[in-house]
């Protein structure tokens, strides 16, 4: 079998083990999964729910996203803390169907780690709120029509798009956590993100030193990844050290980091990102570090593909508050698959 069609992944994310599995493509069974749970929530909601939670696929807020608390980027769509029971249940099967076991746990964790945050600070600029998190659906869920969802909160966003029953697109995807690593309590020591912080720190620390003076592009982590939450990304330009530059053993170890994010999707989307990364080239993947390499110091890292940015920023709170996203270039939102089907339809 070709490239990464025949990985089995094994990813250890908090303490959920899952598999990713042989795959041809995001098939038609996810889409279809998708569009019959967003069938299921908008009956589920109120006419006056179903005027919030859903937009037409055209609509500027489409592309809107960001990661920040509502206070810093007030939202639009439905929010748990608006949904009874029923409705609730609805929502989250919705989300199950865009991302895997140990995806869907993480999401929910990271949702519940505003709890933690309101007893952890004393800050009066944010109400933390684990019911703050936001349903939207973009057109009309369809087995042969052009279609989205997102779902979206503080340090969780998560965006699909739909066409003729495919799934064409899955980015932005953002996960972040704070705390990282929980500082007290009963789940003291847990991290919710430890999967995507401890394949990379793995690959830096197998590297040579003259290796590790490439990838190495600054002492000092950012505090901030670099693209923010830009509507639409482009590469972060040269630096770093190319796959074409590590030993087979060196790239085993960038593709797990890659396969950590992948993962968080459901099993057909990450063989997808997978076996476009691997056609791509891993030759032409560059992978970057700032900051210490020990565990607990301030660090960032970006892996960059001619088609795909993954970005990691540990540095706030003392280097206890993740930041990670996954960009496509030209996919985000489904822009360049959308750019041609309309494009198509003008003809």
């Amino acid at each position: 079998m070709k490239g990464l069609t025949c990985w089995r992944v094994a990813v250890l994310l908090g303490s959920v083990l899952i598999l990713v599995v042989t795959s041809t493509m995001a098939s038609r069974n996810t889409a279809d999964a998708m569009a019959s749970a967003a069938d299921r929530f908008i009956a589920s909601l109120s006419l006056d729910q179903r005027r919030e939670a859903t937009f037409s696929f055209d609509s500027d807020d489409r592309e809107r996203f960001h990661y920040v608390p509502t206070e810093m980027f007030p939202r639009n769509g439905l929010t748990v803390e608006a949904m009874n029971e029923d409705q609730r249940r609805a929502a989250h099967e919705l989300l199950e169907t865009g991302l895997s076991q140990a995806g869907y746990v993480a999401a929910v964790d990271i949702m519940a780690l505003e709890n933690v945050l309101a007893a952890l600070e004393e800050n009066p600029r944010f109400d933390r709120n684990p019911e703050w998190y936001y349903f939207s659906v973009f057109g009309t869920p369809s087995p042969d029509g052009i279609w989205g969802w997102r779902v979206e909160g503080h340090h969780l966003s998560v965006h699909f798009t739909m066409r003729d029953g495919f799934v064409i697109a899955d980015a932005p995807t953002f996960f972040g956590t704070n705390p990282a690593e929980m500082p007290d309590g009963p789940n003291r020591g847990h991290r919710i993100l430890a999967g995507v912080e401890d394949t990379a720190r793995t690959l830096v620390m197998a590297l040579s030193s003259s290796q590790r003076s490439t990838a190495v592009i600054d002492d000092v982590a950012p505090r901030e990844i670099a693209t923010e939450a830009f509507s639409q990304v482009h590469s972060l330009g040269p630096g770093g050290l190319k796959g074409s530059a590590m030993t087979e053993k060196q790239r085993i170890l960038l593709r797990d980091v890659i396969a950590s994010y992948a993962s968080l999707m459901a099993d057909e989307l990450a063989t997808s990102r997978l076996d476009q990364v691997e056609e791509s080239g891993m030759e032409d993947v560059t992978f970057s570090w700032a900051g210490g390499i020990e565990r607990g110091e301030k660090h960032y890292y970006r892996i960059q593909g001619p088609t795909f940015l993954i970005e990691y920023d540990n540095t706030q709170n003392d280097g206890n508050h993740v930041h990670s996203v996954w960009r496509d270039f030209q996919g985000d939102f489904g822009r360049d698959v959308l750019r041609e089907h309309l494009r198509a339809r003008r003809h």
